[in-house]
């Protein structure tokens, strides 16, 4: 599905050039669970944001099922952004005056489906995520948890095949936090590719191949048996 070449990716800071990522290599096969680690700065939400095509890399190269990204336009990259990735950020990033059914709804608007096909794509993925009674309120009038599945059925809604989570668990309680990696690792069952940016042992353990960062380049790589 993925295959990084030698990517790299810095950054001008005034007179300064600051490299985040150097040489970073990496095949993903459809259907993995992937742990990305790190400490703070050694390139996580950098690599996360070149393969969600939320930035480009500065060097090297990076082909998602087989079309070479940097080659794509701006329009064919949102594209991309839109019908084949999934984000779930750990601030969730729902919008506040929209009810949970309506954020869940909002990539089908920018997909140019009609109202009523929104609606009905929409509901069964918000069931599939256990707010099947949540979904007439607004984000303030959730839990965090709550909130967050909000964000894993807005991800899901245009059925990616590529789901990217940035810290998912990292604003919630264990109890929260333990719910929403079973929903991480049931929708793995069902086929999706999942990549996880964490700090947490608890969530990293789940995975199925953890891959570690450090000063922006990969130092380990480990797959479970």
């Amino acid at each position: 599905m993925i295959e990084l070449r030698d990517i790299g990716k810095s950054y001008r800071m005034g007179e300064m050039e600051i490299s985040a990522l150097s040489g970073v290599s990496l095949s993903v096969q459809k259907g993995e669970l992937i742990a990305i680690m790190g400490p703070s700065g050694s390139g996580k939400s950098t690599l996360m944001n070149v393969l969600g095509c939320l930035d480009r890399p500065t060097n090297g190269t990076y082909l998602f099922e087989d079309r070479e990204i940097s080659s794509l336009s701006d329009d064919e990259l949102a594209h991309v952004r839109n019908a084949k990735i999934g984000f779930v950020f750990q601030s969730f990033n729902l919008l506040p005056r929209f009810t949970a059914l309506k954020n869940v709804e909002m990539p089908l608007i920018y997909s140019g489906i009609p109202a009523k096909g929104r609606t009905e794509r929409a509901i069964p993925i918000m069931e599939m995520v256990g707010l099947g009674d949540r979904m007439e309120h607004k984000p303030a009038e959730l839990s965090g948890g709550q909130q967050q599945r909000v964000a894993i059925a807005r991800a899901l809604v245009n059925d990616p095949p590529l789901l990217l989570a940035d810290e998912p668990t990292g604003n919630l309680d264990s109890r929260s936090g333990a719910e929403i990696l079973n929903i991480l690792v049931d929708l793995n069952k069902r086929g999706v590719t999942i990549m996880i940016v964490t700090h947490d042992h608890d969530v990293a353990v789940r995975c199925k191949r953890i891959i570690n960062l450090k000063d922006g380049g990969v130092v380990g790589d480990q797959v479970k048996a």
